[in-house]
């Protein structure tokens, strides 16, 4: 079967055999060579080649289907930068510029309260430019599927302490494990990675509270969970949260671009592991990181 138009050679028939050929569709032309069919064989080779040319309709509109998606998405995508870019990048570097600017001026009577502050701006806004560049690279090696997580036994506590460390402040931060809590399959770099991201995002959206970290086994799984006694998230909106670029309610602009939990999730799901979130009891989000606990080698006999 070939497309209306296209030339093909003779099947490798015999000289002075015939070709025969049937319109299955506009597009398509059956041809064959060889004996003359009766009507009959006839009419089934070309009622087969119906079916066949059907079957090729629907999966080149299916193919074409899936890239009109895949489009759409990376066009979303990038629609969604840009209006990052266009605010949540920009104003971090304006204030590093600001700050900068009023130091470099050698007529501005600055006091050492001021110049502190000022250094203060530069250093926390060149913190918020990191983390929002640390993100959109995750998002975009997640996209393209670039994460290779390096899985082992991975101990909690000191990952949650490295984790602690991108804070500006840690002081609400309360964490509690069991001393015999297993470890982790985990690659340590990336679940570093997740658990500054979820505590981050409860700090900044709980200005209030304590945000407790905690981490137990549960079965063959260790659990860590982050909870905060923010307003919490309805249940229709809980898997929203983890999509690229949302943030719910009435977030101000300047808190991030909305990848936090996305990339959290991603890295997770990279690892075996998944995110969910739930309410915290009494009010709050908390959000639940579920990861298999390494194996624990059996005890070689003496």
């Amino acid at each position: 079967m070939v497309e209306r138009g296209t030339v093909v050679g003779t099947c490798g028939r015999p000289e002075g055999e015939a070709v025969d050929e049937v319109a299955v569709t506009d597009g398509l032309v059956l041809r064959w060579c060889g004996r003359a069919l009766p009507a009959e064989d006839r009419r089934l080779l070309v009622s087969v080649a119906e079916q066949a040319a059907v079957a090729l309709q629907q999966a080149r509109l299916t193919a074409q289907a899936a890239e009109a998606d895949r489009l759409a998405a990376g066009d979303g995508m990038r629609r969604a930068l840009l209006a990052a870019v266009s605010h949540d990048l920009r104003t971090p570097l304006a204030g590093i510029k600001a700050a900068s600017s009023a130091l470099r001026t050698g007529g501005l009577a600055l006091s050492d309260d001021d110049r502190a502050e000022l250094v203060a701006t530069v250093d926390e806004s060149a913190d918020r430019l990191t983390a929002l560049v640390d993100n959109l690279l995750d998002m975009s090696r997640l996209q393209a599927g670039a994460v290779s997580p390096a899985l082992g036994p991975t101990d909690l506590p000191p990952v949650v302490g490295r984790a602690l460390d991108w804070l500006e402040d840690r002081s609400r931060v309360r964490c509690a494990w069991p001393a015999d809590l297993p470890a982790a399959l985990a690659d340590p770099g990336l679940l570093e990675r997740v658990v500054a991201n979820l505590v981050g995002n409860a700090v900044r959206h709980a200005p209030e509270g304590p945000v407790t970290v905690r981490a137990d086994a549960l079965g063959d799984r260790v659990e860590v969970r982050v909870a905060d006694r923010g307003p919490g998230v309805p249940p229709a909106d809980r898997e929203r949260v983890f999509a690229p670029f949302q943030r719910l309610g009435d977030a101000p602009r300047g808190q991030g671009v909305g990848l936090g939990l996305a990339v959290a999730r991603g890295l997770t799901e990279a690892m075996g592991g998944s995110l969910t979130a739930e309410d915290t009891p009494g009010g709050g989000l908390t959000t639940v990181v579920s990861l298999p606990a390494a194996a624990v080698p059996s005890p070689v006999p003496p």
